[in-house]
């Protein structure tokens, strides 16, 4: 049985937020946040990759990585079946999620060179997250993570071909991710067919972050309690984690991070003290039609003007 759950996002959408509920299942303390790792992980680790196939991923162009990696994942989900005498209503870690093993991707719904859903497809997933944040938080947000500015930020989110770990000069951590525009990416899980996939609007989160977590489990099926969904969201709350980053960091924050933050705001609506007028429309310029489709309404131009 296939047993990844795929946490696919846009980067800068809450990604993390989730993964960080879905480790406090179970438990009484806030998991740590430096030990994601165990929890799942990115489908982009080039660790990942090595260990699997015991070989560098250096020794390959992107192209060539992209060719095996249906097969890393395939592999991957071959490996997550429990025992026969497993337990699959365990309340504790990823006991909770019905034998569901949740990896992070922020990889657009693609195909590699030889027609293949570079991440495999319903022989390596039995379905996906897709969470989606209003285009024009992502914004602020991104360019804090990338340390570019605000308008760089929306010059990246509006290329077809953008790319995170592109680079053939030096080795990043993590494989390359093609991203697309942030409508193209969107637009790929939702439009893809070989994956059921249940939509989760950060808003949502911040809203109802209890609410938002049982919608998870509800979609893969797992059977907890309204008492362990609400303390796990409670540990999770975002002071909390800004908290824990502030005490011992994040080993996720990028280098180029500005103030060396990861968890910076964790609000809606932001875009309207810190995108121009300009911004904001270059913005719903591009990607209306999605933000439409998500529940996010660009402003009428009688209000903006």
């Amino acid at each position: 049985m296939s047993r990844i759950l795929w946490l696919a996002s846009y980067p800068k959408s809450g990604n993390t937020w989730l993964r960080i509920m879905l480790a406090n299942l179970g438990r009484n303390d806030p998991v740590d946040i430096n030990a994601l790792q165990s929890h799942g992980g990115i489908a982009s680790a080039r660790a990942r990759f090595d260990n699997t196939f015991l070989f560098a991923a250096g020794l390959l162009t992107h192209d060539e990585c992209d060719r095996l990696r249906p097969a890393l994942y395939r592999h991957v989900a071959a490996g997550l079946a429990p025992p026969d005498d497993a337990d699959d209503t365990a309340t504790d870690g990823l006991g909770a999620l019905a034998g569901v093993y949740p990896i992070k991707t922020h990889d657009a719904w693609t195909c590699n060179d030889l027609g293949e859903p570079i991440l495999g497809g319903k022989a390596a997933a039995c379905g996906a997250i897709l969470i989606v944040r209003d285009p024009r938080d992502v914004v602020a947000s991104l360019a804090n993570h990338n340390g570019q500015t605000l308008d760089e930020a929306i010059e990246f989110m509006a290329r077809p071909d953008a790319e995170f770990a592109r680079s053939t000069t030096r080795q990043p951590q993590q494989l390359r991710q093609r991203l697309l525009d942030w409508s193209g990416f969107n637009r790929s899980w939702l439009d893809q067919r070989e994956l059921p996939v249940h939509l989760l609007r950060y808003e949502d989160m911040l809203r109802d972050p209890a609410g938002a977590l049982g919608g998870v489990l509800d979609f893969v099926g797992a059977r907890l309690s309204d008492e362990a969904i609400e303390l796990a969201a409670r540990l999770s709350a975002f002071q909390n984690l800004r908290e824990q980053e502030a005490v011992a960091g994040f080993r996720e924050t990028p280098k180029r991070a500005r103030g060396r933050q990861f968890f910076r705001q964790g609000k809606a609506g932001g875009w309207r003290g810190e995108l121009s007028e300009a911004q904001r429309q270059r913005v719903e310029r591009e990607h209306g039609a999605m933000m439409v489709r998500l529940g996010y309404q660009p402003v009428p131009e009688a209000a903006a003007s």
